[in-house]
């Protein structure tokens, strides 16, 4: 009995396997917090420009949709504004087809987390 006590463990203890699997956690954790951060400051910066590309494009539109009015007003008024919903509506398509084809084509959130999982899984198991 005392040669079985005296004989140290081959695996790995409780504790060790509990601090390994807490510092897995902890730098998933800390992993998703940047990725968090930094989703978020893109989607601010983002949000802003496209706000103001926004404004400084339909300024431009009325802009140029009045001068057309005023110039052929009096020779092809009808024709002259259906010109122009017609462009606004194949504008409108167009940038349609671009938004879907992006949220497509858009990497998954939190995409290196996943692939950090993913590796510990592969390590941890057999």
């Amino acid at each position: 009995m005392e040669a079985s006590s005296s004989t140290p463990e081959r695996g790995p203890s409780p504790r060790r396997l509990g601090a390994s699997l807490l510092g897995l956690l902890y730098g998933h954790v800390a992993l998703i917090g940047e990725e968090l951060k930094e989703q978020r400051a893109q989607a601010v910066q983002l949000s802003l420009w496209a706000g103001l590309c926004l404004v400084f494009a339909l300024l431009l539109l009325i802009g140029v949709s009045v001068m057309l009015l005023i110039v052929f007003w009096d020779t092809y008024r009808v024709e002259t504004a259906l010109s122009l919903c017609g462009f606004y509506a194949l504008g409108v398509l167009f940038c349609a087809m671009r938004l879907i084809g992006t949220l497509h084509s858009a990497n998954p959130p939190f995409s290196a987390s996943l692939e950090e999982l993913a590796r510990d899984r592969e390590q941890l198991l057999p």
